[in-house]
């Protein structure tokens, strides 16, 4: 087992008490409350209905939500020995579509369920329930050689990305002329990641309208990599993939109208890096809290964990009634 997981694991209720009182909740999931302080990065220790369990749960979906799910997963695991997590990465698209096939029964999201995967999810007789379990910040970064970005604007983003930019804006002097008249190699999450829909909605205004030449991939250390072997190059993916890179990329400040602003735990927290905050979640079935006890004890221990499992990973952790909340709904 991890230190990370041992610390999950060990961690005790003093700092960080969650209230399970039964009351309902709506399903979707609330907005960030960026004026809320972070909760503190600690969790509860697993209850008696959380040791003991038995039994194969499979996860699947965003890879920006992928290392706090495998850190809490690990936890889960060596608090019940005879129960198997196992957690893949095929992006929110795809973990949703399997979520809504019945093949997953817990999904990683870095955006809230559309209304046609919701469809598709009922269809199947699957009710999906969203916890939030972190905010995040999506980070645009070039390569460490690049020494004429620092900061781009919202407009400037949505220049580079847009479907028009496609095999017309194509060297930096295009986006700024003062810039070089290099070619510029673009990487980013594929059409199934969430952080793709998130980044193209909020900065182009449209969901899934990008140009399509660019390197994709949803791992985002193909996207690390690809950066940092390119000396003209610009990506973007979560906060938390940059902050375990740091060395090998340059962040680049995004200025969405009242200066540059470059992602933190911070400024992601206080609503001060817009507008590329965005909650992660976990999604359930409706009808599996309560009845299925391997599902609904790892959602609990999930929300229970999730502080100080976001915090570990890079991610920033919600205010406590959040997970408070989330506690409730489970209820």
């Amino acid at each position: 087992m991890t230190s990370l997981a041992s610390r999950l694991l060990s961690l005790s209720l003093a700092s960080f008490a969650l209230t399970l009182t039964a009351c309902a909740a709506p399903t979707e999931p609330t907005e960030p409350d960026a004026a809320a302080p972070p909760a503190t990065a600690e969790m509860a220790p697993p209850t008696e209905a959380a040791m003991g369990l038995s039994g194969d749960l499979s996860v699947d979906g965003s890879s920006t939500v992928y290392p706090i799910t495998e850190a809490v997963a690990e936890a889960f695991m060596a608090a019940n020995p005879d129960a198997r997590v196992t957690v893949a990465v095929s992006g929110t698209g795809g973990g949703f579509e399997k979520f809504c096939h019945g093949e997953i029964q817990v999904a990683d999201a870095s955006r809230p369920i559309k209304d046609e995967e919701l469809e598709t999810c009922r269809a199947a007789g699957i009710d999906p329930v969203g916890l939030e379990v972190a905010f995040d910040g999506l980070a645009v970064v070039v390569n460490p050689e690049n020494d004429f970005v620092e900061c781009l604007t919202v407009d400037q983003l949505k220049t580079i990305w847009e479907p028009a930019a496609e095999d017309a804006v194509m060297q930096w002097n295009d986006v700024d002329p003062t810039w070089p008249a290099e070619d510029m190699q673009l990487y980013g999450p594929g059409t199934d990641s969430g952080t793709f829909d998130y980044f193209t909605e909020e900065i182009v205004g449209e969901t899934d309208a990008s140009r399509a030449d660019y390197t994709a991939s949803e791992d985002d250390n193909v996207l690390v990599q690809g950066v940092n072997g390119d000396p003209f190059s610009l990506g973007y993916f979560g906060l938390a993939y940059f902050q375990e890179n740091a060395d090998k990329l340059k962040l680049v400040g995004v200025d969405s109208g009242a200066g540059c602003v470059q992602p933190s735990a911070e400024t992601v927290n206080d609503g001060t890096y817009t507008p590329l905050s965005r909650p992660l979640l976990i999604y359930v079935d409706r009808a599996a809290i309560g009845a299925d006890p391997l599902v609904t004890e790892f959602a609990r221990f999930y929300l229970a964990a999730a502080p100080s499992a976001a915090a570990e990973v890079g991610y920033v952790p919600l205010p406590a009634a959040d997970y408070e909340a989330g506690m409730e709904a489970l209820k």
